[in-house]
């Protein structure tokens, strides 16, 4: 197993995330299983991997406890735990915090305050302390939450850092670059960040930008979805026809991997293994440090333009300044990417924060965008198109 410092800790660059867990079906509910969970964690811990990732809803609140429970019999200086604040899920009403655990599948549970959270997490954990402990996804929609003094959430969470009940604190993310940026620009306290970053999203949803973004902040990055829910093992036919023409012995599972392992400032990458024939390949895999050349790069971005078509924007902006409405296309065009490749909770997420001024609708197809346009993009008919999938998609 290949290991990276970070600060006075060696973490495994494979990590364990504990939001695919193998399940059984129990009283016809998707159940942890909880004896096959122990074996592929047993063997992960006996195999080199120390850091183990969970969150307040992962299969439906089972991970945490099922994490604490099998990690409990490892000596506790040999493993590291992450959990989240889950501020996803949470809205403020009348000053105090709601979270809807009832619409995640849990037993209704009552919270007013984060440490009434955070307390229940430790406990369910059965730890005294999180060795790196996140405000869970950071995104357009959690924002005004996450900085909401009030609230204090990140107040709550320096005094528990403080006390030494967290290690390391930092934020998840599937947020734009621009959000992240004012975050980090608004917080110095954060240590790491965990993005979601793969071969695909590196342009899809401008994970390079991001990167680029939280390492200027000098802050280390763990990424989640290597493999982006497992659609990357099996890409199709045309990808891997792509990709084995330059190693046709390597496996897919190889080509994410060992793409992240191009990536000087990533840290861990956390992936979700059910089984234990997914766990022995990433450890191997795990097991010597073999970055891509140029040229295999050159075959990843090849199959990345088979997997996805792009509106090929490159954000220059002069659109923007043009346009009478004053629209922010390109942000547009990159959502508009996403959503036509995979329209996922994250995209209804961006398009949910925008008022109708700010959304394609918005387009009165006059084309003076088109005129500033360097790379010749139909910019109304994009607009269009992107309205028409909202449309069919949100209603």
């Amino acid at each position: 197993m290949i290991y990276k410092q970070f600060k006075d800790k060696k973490l495994s660059t494979l990590g364990y995330g504990g939001m695919r867990l193998p399940t059984d079906k129990i009283d016809g509910k998707d159940k942890v299983d909880e004896a096959e969970a122990e074996k592929l964690l047993t063997y992960a811990f006996e195999n080199g991997i120390n850091f183990f990732d969970t969150s307040f809803f992962y299969h439906a609140g089972e991970s945490e406890y099922v994490l604490g429970e099998i990690l409990s019999k490892f000596p506790r200086d040999k493993w590291y735990l992450a959990d989240k604040m889950p501020g996803n899920f949470m809205e403020i009403k009348d000053g105090k915090i709601f979270l809807d655990v009832a619409a995640m599948g849990m037993e209704n549970m009552t919270f007013d305050t984060p440490a009434e959270i955070f307390e229940y997490q430790l406990d369910r954990c059965g730890v005294e302390y999180f060795d790196f402990y996140m405000l869970h996804n950071l995104t357009e929609s959690t924002f005004k939450l996450y900085t909401d003094e009030k609230l204090g959430i990140v107040n709550y969470l320096l005094e528990q850092k403080k006390r030494g009940r967290i290690k390391h604190l930092g934020f998840s993310t599937h947020g734009r670059y621009e959000t992240i940026e004012n975050f980090l620009d608004r917080y110095d306290c954060f240590e790491f960040v965990m993005l979601q970053i793969n071969y695909l999203d590196w342009s899809l949803q401008e994970a390079e930008k991001k990167y680029d973004v939280i390492t200027k902040h000098n802050l280390p990055i763990l990424a989640m979805e290597p493999v982006r829910g497992g659609k990357l093992i099996k890409p199709g036919k045309e990808v891997e026809a792509i990709l084995n023409t330059a190693r046709p012995d390597d496996s897919m599972a190889a080509w994410a991997f060992r793409f992240l392992q191009s990536l000087p400032n990533l840290s861990v990458a956390v992936s979700g293994m059910s089984t234990l024939e997914q766990l022995k390949e990433n450890i191997e895999i795990f097991s010597k440090d073999a970055p891509m050349t140029d040229s295999e790069k050159e075959h990843l971005w090849r199959a990345v333009d088979a997997m996805a078509s792009f509106v090929p924007c490159t954000s220059c902006r002069y659109c923007t300044e043009a346009c009478p409405v004053k629209l922010d296309i390109p942000m547009l065009i990159v959502t508009y990417n996403e959503a036509s490749h995979d329209f996922a909770w994250y995209v209804e997420d961006i398009l949910e924060t925008l008022t109708d001024n700010e959304k394609p609708v918005a387009c009165t197809s006059c084309g003076v965008c088109n005129l500033h346009c360097p790379q010749n993009i139909d910019i109304p008919e994009t607009m269009q198109k992107f309205n028409d999938l909202i449309k069919e998609k949100m209603g």
